[in-house]
């Protein structure tokens, strides 16, 4: 069975929506909620970017049913491994054993506000599976020092430890992290419904380990508002992950997508209200063997018409895919 979460955004919605949001997809029958974690918005117009770790424990108290996760939290820069080790042990207990640990090499735009520049990809890699080292000996319970390449952890303990750890995640897109998620995550992440993506975390140890993707969606009854608002506050999308991890602001993602036309959103993701586009697009991602399925709502301020929509129609529609 698969299973089907809703995203809160918090590029496009601020900490008390983002929560009331989360009640309201579980009361549509959302399975779980997935909360991107960010300094920035991808561009001006979406207006917002709080702290998400404190909207997730909000969400954790406002909840009772659904599952939680980061779609994804960066650990070797920003955030020290030891630190996200912390957060997500006291997540899981907030939560009752609700919430899985999305984690991945970062994006520019998020990272370089510490100002220690911003790695090649590589290099990247090599920091992300040392920072899941440090997490993994410290979700065991374990005095962590820890000498690495790049990252070092001095003493390093958890305090309150769940019973059960959270299960991590890496998010890929490529050979090399679906080598690093396939030698060291629970759950392969991915934001496109690529089957070959999974063929390599399979073949690098990830068999029968769940996965999860993410589709953006814009539905509204007007289909010319839907695909306008998605132009304004998603064109950023259209660039591919390789541009989008390394531009740096906001500006720079306006610039880099100034080109981009209603006619080339449409082309990437649903607009309008035609169920069977909406889901089509995510049946790519459950045919590409995907076992967890979100969707974002694209237009913080839409969200009251999207809650009964995907409940009376949505939702049952989907449960047929799975």
């Amino acid at each position: 069975m698969v299973a089907f979460g809703y995203t809160v955004m918090g590029e496009q919605a601020g900490p008390k929506q983002l929560v009331a949001d989360a009640q309201r997809a579980e009361a549509a029958g959302f399975d779980y909620i997935a909360a991107s974690d960010h300094y920035f918005p991808w561009l001006a117009e979406q207006g917002h970017s709080p702290y998400t770790w404190s909207v997730l424990g909000a969400i954790a108290h406002a909840t009772e049913r659904v599952e939680l996760m980061t779609y994804v939290t960066c650990p070797i820069m920003r955030y020290h491994p030891a630190v996200v080790a912390q957060k997500a042990a006291t997540i899981q207990l907030l939560s009752d054993g609700r919430f899985t640990l999305g984690l991945g090499a970062g994006e520019n735009l998020n990272e370089h506000v510490i100002g220690q520049g911003w790695p090649p990809v590589d290099i990247r890699h090599e920091m992300l599976s040392e920072a899941v080292q440090i997490i993994r000996r410290l979700f065991d319970g374990d005095t962590v020092t820890f000498r690495g390449n790049h990252l070092d952890a001095e003493s390093a303990r958890l305090w309150d430890l769940p019973p059960d750890p959270p299960p991590i995640g890496i998010a890929v897109s490529g050979p090399d992290s679906c080598q690093l998620a396939g030698e060291y995550a629970d759950i392969m992440i991915a934001v496109e419904p690529r089957k070959e993506l999974g063929e390599m975390f399979d073949a690098a140890g990830g068999a029968g380990k769940p996965r999860i993707g993410q589709v953006g969606l814009a539905y509204d009854p007007d289909i010319d508002q839907a695909r306008k608002r998605a132009l304004e506050q998603f064109r950023w999308f259209t660039g591919g992950w390789k541009t989008m991890a390394e531009l740096p602001t906001h500006a720079h993602f306006a610039a880099a997508s100034t080109a981009v036309r209603e006619e080339d959103i449409a082309k990437q993701m649903p607009c309008g209200p035609d169920l069977d586009a909406h889901v089509n697009a995510v049946k790519k991602y459950v045919d590409a063997g995907f076992t967890h399925v979100a969707v974002v709502q694209i237009g913080g301020e839409h969200q009251d018409i999207f809650f009964p929509w995907a409940e009376r129609e949505l939702l049952p529609a989907l449960r047929q895919l799975g």
